[in-house]
């Protein structure tokens, strides 16, 4: 049995990680943007960001304001676990408190917020179910800047690939610098209405620059990030060559009469954190 308190404490370690550290592919992907640019303005934005990073774990301090809202991947395997809901949102409440992290989750008529980071459906709880002998639970602190900056289509099947692609770069250039770029884009392609856009949240759990196996998936990432980059919209929305990182992309099957697009936008800060829980009795 993978007991309530080892879940509670897994995801506060999660969280803290999550807010303080970005992955090594993020950091190098910026280090990476900033070899290419030539724009002084740019190169000053990508600069300030580096070092932002490096001083969030040199003080051990959250990377940006905006701790976002907590969305929650797990992956069940064949293990005994007790009470999984309940551990998920103390360890939430034990993170805002002690990091400490900012409550951001109010009710959204009265704006009353919960002061805990937990409310009504949240944090949204995706479930996978798998064959393995282990929990697995992974962090995405979604800020509010980008999220606010993403969109979904019900295309209809006729418009295809291109359509696609028109959709995802109109969206990302419709932003412009509001999502803080140089961002993420993560793009669900296929399902429903509410999965498309699932699907393009779970996409930003990939490494930034590694391509999808599916070779005509890659090479649309590749398209829809160069017409992206080509905007010269830049970090921070002022001017440069990289207004994205990465595209990623995720798709599912989808009805005959369908081609649900969802486009989720990530700022700089593409924070994530996984961890796997082992059943040992």
């Amino acid at each position: 049995m993978i007991r309530e308190d080892i879940i509670k404490d897994a995801v506060y370690e999660l969280y803290k990680q999550a807010v303080i550290v970005l992955g090594n592919d993020v950091k190098k992907s910026l280090e990476d943007a900033l070899k290419i640019e030539d724009n002084n303005l740019a190169k000053l934005n990508i600069n300030a960001i580096l070092k932002n990073i490096e001083l969030a774990e040199e003080k051990g301090i959250p990377m940006c304001q905006d701790t976002g809202l907590p969305v929650v991947f797990i992956k069940l395997g064949n293990v005994e676990v007790e009470n999984l809901k309940h551990g998920v949102e103390e360890g939430i409440k034990k993170a805002t408190k002690e990091i400490p992290i900012r409550p951001n989750i109010v009710d959204p008529l009265s704006r009353k917020n919960t002061n805990n980071n937990v409310g009504d459906y949240i944090p949204p709880i995706d479930i996978e179910l798998i064959d393995e002998d282990y929990l697995e639970i992974t962090i995405l602190p979604k800020g509010f800047g980008s999220e606010n900056n993403n969109a979904m289509k019900m295309a209809l099947p006729a418009e295809g690939i291109e359509g696609i692609k028109q959709f995802v770069v109109e969206s990302v250039l419709k932003a412009k610098g509001k999502p803080c770029p140089p961002t993420v884009i993560g793009v669900g392609i296929g399902g429903t209405s509410d999965l498309c856009l699932k699907l393009g949240k779970k996409a930003l759990l990939g490494k930034v620059g590694q391509r999808n196996p599916d070779p005509e998936i890659a090479k649309l990432e590749d398209e829809i990030l160069t017409e992206i980059n080509n905007s010269g919209i830049g970090p921070m929305g002022l001017g440069g060559k990289t207004t994205a990182l990465d595209v990623k992309i995720l798709k599912a099957h989808t009805h005959t009469a369908g081609l649900p697009i969802g486009v989720c936008i990530q700022c700089w800060a593409d924070r994530h954190a996984t961890t796997r829980i082992y059943d040992e009795n």
